[in-house]
């Protein structure tokens, strides 16, 4: 066992004690050994995993409590970011002359948020971050891993509050949710945000086209209202049935990203060009935020049950930092002082309880 304090909490399932870490581009097929495994995709592309020994299902969704466990997060007034408005307005002008030229349709621009939050050993208390987003920003895909550094394994921190599923997989169906349109309430929902929505979730359905049978996706749910503490999205949902030889591939799993990462939501269309765009504007990598956390579960007969949320409204700590990444979607229709407004929206009320000394 490579950490047996490590600790992973999702959908209402907790586990405890890693048996091992794998990094996905090295080992593509590890996902094809029986186990309950977390993950962690960073947006650049490299998805680790870890399998762990001792796993509970049904407890109601919260962290586990650590003894004595309480949050002490940054002050308020500790939390830079990468971007300032000017910077970020820019940026925008940047994409929508693009836009213009043919380059691209769509990119998400974002921004990091950092504070620092010296720890010692594993990091600061993960659970407790979670348990106090759990109680002031409940979410459909809340959820943490905390797995210390060993000799073997660098270890990871992330505590999510995503409110957006990436790819869900049972018995043989995939399925995803890509958001798109965030407002304060449904009246300040615009035609951009509802355009932006079906470019998306056109560019979702061609991804899973990838791993699924011909003809079998489809557009189940298309700018569905989503209500969710101080926000409303617009969600659509995207579903397909396997392909049998993907669905029994040992590299399912692997197979799967590769057709979908990183999630087109937090990309953009054309997905190539669009990261080609991020790159050349964001001056600090995204890491954990905008790639993929959650589970996998492979049973004894090889088959496969998973749930991996967009890490969206998503901490990570490392090197003494706590960071926060906010964002939003760009189209010509965007107007720069606006998009900024709604990277203040999201990220909001999730650095004010981060920034809480509470238990």
């Amino acid at each position: 066992m490579l950490e047996p304090s490590a600790t992973a909490w999702f959908d209402g399932v907790h586990a405890r004690g890693v048996l091992e870490a794998v990094d996905l581009t090295q080992q593509p097929d590890a996902l094809s050994r029986p186990g309950w495994w977390a993950v962690v995709g960073e947006f650049e592309g490299r998805v680790r995993a870890w399998r762990f020994a001792d796993v509970h299902v049904g407890r109601a969704t919260t962290a586990p409590q650590r003894p004595g466990g309480r949050w002490a997060g940054p002050g308020t007034d500790a939390w830079s970011s990468s971007m300032g408005e000017e910077a970020y307005r820019a940026g925008v002008e940047t994409i929508r002359a693009r836009i213009r030229g043919g380059d691209v349709y769509q990119v998400n621009l974002c921004r990091v948020l950092a504070a620092p939050l010296p720890a010692t050993g594993r990091g600061p208390d993960a659970s407790a971050l979670g348990r106090r987003l759990v109680a002031g920003n409940p979410a459909p895909y809340q959820g943490g891993v905390h797995v210390g550094p060993t000799s073997d394994d660098p270890g990871v921190w992330v505590v999510t509050a995503s409110p957006e599923l990436f790819v869900s997989v049972d018995g043989g169906r995939i399925s995803s949710g890509p958001i798109k349109g965030t407002a304060a309430h449904s009246a300040g929902l615009s035609s951009k945000d509802r355009a932006e929505n079906v470019m998306i979730t056109d560019l979702v359905r061609n991804d899973l086209q990838r791993v699924c049978v011909p003809g079998s996706v489809e557009v189940t749910t298309l700018l569905g209202e989503e209500q969710h503490p101080g926000l409303v999205h617009l969600v659509s949902t995207v579903t397909g049935r396997l392909d049998p030889e993907v669905a029994g591939a040992a590299d399912a799993c692997r197979q799967v990203l590769d057709a979908t990462y990183p999630p087109g939501s937090v990309s953009g269309a054309p997905k190539s060009s669009a990261l080609r765009l991020i790159r050349e504007l964001e001056p600090v990598p995204r890491g954990p935020y905008c790639g993929t956390v959650g589970w996998v579960h492979v049973a004894d007969d090889g088959s496969v049950r998973a749930r991996l949320a967009v890490s969206i409204r998503t901490f990570w700590w490392s090197d003494g930092m706590l960071r926060f990444g906010t964002g939003a979607g760009i189209t010509w229709g965007s107007d720069p002082a606006a998009e900024w407004a709604e990277t203040e929206l999201k990220a909001a009320r999730l650095v004010a309880l981060a920034s809480s000394t509470a238990t």
